[in-house]
């Protein structure tokens, strides 16, 4: 596809959905609007409220009302997906001349925020998929960039973001998948765990060692899917992110070209941890769209729920508590938009930020969609009513793309060290 100008990428297919901007989470969903207190487009450019409308509207006419089928059949969305890289929505932060968007991190939180209200777990797999489309577009060479970045830019091929092993998640600087050289090619054996598209997608972007032990003795390879000594385990049952596949990815004397390697040997982990710097913003602003669009179903069920005579907006217990999960919301989404300003201007707190970021906001929207589904009473432990597929969807946000307890671990460090 010809690279195209961040706005008019975005807007030159996404007019069509412009034009009746609404919001729609399920279908008993109320027209009230957005209240101005939660309004996420306020201090926004006109650029930034243009792309976000399309967001939005695509979240509400391509994707919320498939969002529970998609869920209940472990539907893996592609053509919907693909009809979001039309809008630009396949690679948001990869250059213009290589098919992307070439928008900014704060551009993106915006976007993912958006997109999420229509379905987290398809939101939460895009932003994976433009995470290693930004890896490859940063750190691979020009050959590599012009090999992969257009396909995935317009989704016609998918990718997989592998470190997490059987045996180190949180420590990934420990992680076993080897890979020794031999002549052109590096062969790799291992395996990799909780890969998000694994075995219906075709980019597996892995890390796996070269050297020695620890950070240093860990590079980055590109592998195709059908490379031979490539395989797939049993596709997973989860809680939530249902419609996104999710299996173990096996190496046995796996030949990938050397020409395949991002970077240097003993580059692999670095690029890995800048990648997910960025992927812990792109999670927290998908749990930003949950929690603005539990906040807005808890308000329409509280207007219309009627109990002991009146209706439960005038109960002042759950007044406050609707109070309360607004400023939550609002809070969380000023430290995210912040943490991509500090990524984007790569700032000396942009680390600390966008762990900060990642650790606030999956917690406090997580409890922010909770709250909403126990204002449903019963009714929000109903699988017709959307609320509690957005608690299931986004209650893994604290455990991925580094666990809230190491979120902990990494602000303190910055707090201990720096003087």
């Amino acid at each position: 596809m010809a690279a195209l100008g961040p706005l008019s990428r975005i807007t030159r297919l996404g007019c069509n959905f412009c034009r009746n901007h609404r919001l729609v989470f399920n279908r008993n969903s109320q027209k009230r609007g957005i209240a101005s207190c939660i309004d996420p487009s306020y201090g926004l450019t006109d650029e930034q409220k243009e792309f976000q409308k399309v967001a939005f509207d695509f979240a509400a006419n391509e994707m919320a009302p498939h969002m529970a089928e998609w869920d209940q059949k472990e539907v893996f969305p592609v053509e919907t997906m693909r009809k979001a890289a039309q809008l630009g929505f396949g690679g948001i932060y990869t250059r213009p001349e290589v098919g992307g968007s070439g928008l900014s991190r704060l551009d993106t939180s915006i976007i993912f925020e958006a997109l999420s209200t229509g379905c987290v777990s398809t939101t939460a797999y895009i932003s994976i998929h433009n995470m290693c489309a930004w890896m490859i577009d940063t750190f691979g060479n020009d050959e590599q960039r012009e090999r992969f970045c257009p396909d995935l830019c317009s989704m016609e091929k998918f990718a997989s973001y592998c470190l997490t092993e059987p045996g180190s998640g949180s420590d990934a600087a420990s992680l076993l998948t080897s890979a020794q050289r031999k002549g052109d090619h590096y062969v790799l054996n291992g395996s990799k765990a909780f890969i998000s598209g694994g075995g219906d997608t075709d980019v597996y972007v892995v890390m796996c060692r070269t050297g020695g032990k620890g950070p240093k003795g860990i590079s980055c390879l590109v592998v195709e899917k059908g490379t031979p000594g490539l395989s797939f385990g049993k596709k997973e049952k989860k809680v939530g992110w249902n419609c996104q596949p999710t299996r173990a990815v096996i190496f046995e004397d796996c030949s990938v070209p050397a020409t395949n390697r991002l970077g240097e040997e003993g580059q692999g982990f670095n690029i890995a941890m800048k990648g997910l710097n960025g992927g812990r913003i792109n999670i927290a602003s998908c749990s930003l769209g949950a929690a603005h669009a539990s906040v807005l179903l808890a308000r329409d069920h509280l207007l219309v729920r009627k109990q002991f005579g009146k209706t439960l907006a005038n109960n002042q217990f759950l007044q406050f508590k609707l109070a309360e999960m607004a400023t939550k919301l609002v809070a969380s989404r000023l430290l995210v938009r912040e943490a991509a300003t500090a990524l984007q201007e790569n700032r000396a707190d942009a680390v600390s930020l966008c762990s900060m970021a990642k650790l606030f906001v999956t917690d406090e929207c997580f409890n922010v969609c909770n709250q909403a589904l126990q204002m449903h009473g019963g009714y929000g432990y109903l699988k017709d009513y959307a609320v509690q597929q957005f608690v299931r969807d986004i209650r893994v946000h604290q455990i991925l793309e580094g666990t809230n307890e190491v979120m902990r671990m990494i602000i303190s460090r910055n707090l201990l060290t720096e003087s």
